[in-house]
Parts: structure tokens; C-alpha cells; sequence
């Protein structure tokens, strides 16, 4: 099966939960395809969990043929430097199933995909799960959390797709 044009898969990455959104920007109108989270077994190992993120997301991508895979960018807080590289990890077999599937993955900050979004940088969950079901007329906001943060990240690449970037990977 080949990608459908204008569909975005957003990712927002965890080791535990990694929340998905996918929509349809086409004709001019974005349309809610589905949104959902991965579990990864939170007892098991590292390995085990990133073995069940890389499956979840390629039956993700499989069953839903997103044309471009758009990820949140690594942050890294100097106070924490441990989660910056286990997050690196779960980026890691999200960006390998993006490539298996020979569709691009982009990234985008979580601080651009907030201010895009809210107007601010610092947005709080609870602000970004409302601004997405105010910006796709949901009748109430994501849940968890994760899943707001990836339809958003899905949003931002539609605003900004067209728009040279300056992130990098």
C-alpha cells in the first residue's frame, strides 16, 4: 500500500506511553483520522519496550498510510540527562519505523509546537489538550495527554510544512 497524500501521523514519543494522532489536511480541511497511545510493558525491560513502540507504530503506520511522520525534538534538561538519552532510545525505533515504512520523519520542537498552537512556548497540558479540541471541534479534550501532544506535533507540520526549517534531527 502506498502512503495517502496529506495524512500526518504525530508522534509524541515515551518509553512508557507514546501518544499518536493522525489526520487528513486534505481539500483544504483537517480531518481527525484516529488518535490512540502505545503502551510499552512498564515493568519490562528497556528492550522489551522498545520493541513493543516499534511494532505498535508499524501497525500504526501499516493500517493508516500516513503520507509523513512528524516527531517531537529531543529536549534535554542539563538536570536530567539520563531521561534526554532513554528518550533518545524510543526516538530511535520511532524514527527506524518511519524510515522501514520509506516515509520522511520531520521534528519539531516541543516549544515551537506549543507557541504554534497556544501562543506560548510554556503552554501547560492542560492548555494544549484544549487548544486541540477547540482547533479540530473535538467535543472534549484528548486523553491522556499524549495524545494531545501528538495531534498537535500532527498539526504543526500542517502549518508549517511548507516553510523552510531550521531544526534539525
Amino acid at each position: 500500500m502506498s502512503p495517502i497524500p496529506d495524512r500526518i501521523l504525530g508522534i509524541d514519543p515515551g518509553l512508557n506511553i507514546t501518544g499518536y494522532g493522525v489526520l487528513d489536511a486534505s481539500a483544504g480541511r483537517l480531518k481527525l483520522v484516529e488518535a490512540g497511545v502505545i503502551r510499552g510493558r512498564c515493568r519490562s525491560s528497556l528492550t522489551r519496550r522498545l520493541v513493543d513502540i516499534h511494532e505498535g507504530l508499524t501497525e500504526v503506520i501499516g493500517a493508516l498510510q500516513p503520507a509523513v511522520l512528524a516527531l517531537e525534538q529531543l529536549y534535554s534538561h542539563y538536570n536530567r540527562p539520563r531521561t534526554a538519552i532513554l528518550m533518545g532510545h524510543a526516538r530511535g525505533v520511532i524514527c527506524l519505523a518511519g524510515a522501514q515504512a520509506g516515509i520522511p520523519v520531520v521534528h519539531y520542537p516541543s516549544t515551537q509546537v506549543k507557541r504554534i498552537l497556544t501562543g506560548s512556548g510554556r503552554a501547560t497540558k492542560s492548555q494544549m489538550q484544549r487548544a486541540i479540541m477547540l482547533e479540530l471541534g473535538l467535543l472534549e479534550p484528548p486523553d491522556p495527554p499524549d495524545v494531545a501532544d501528538a495531534l498537535a506535533i500532527a498539526l504543526c507540520h500542517h502549518y508549517l510544512k511548507d516553510k523552510p526549517t531550521k531544526t534539525k534531527p
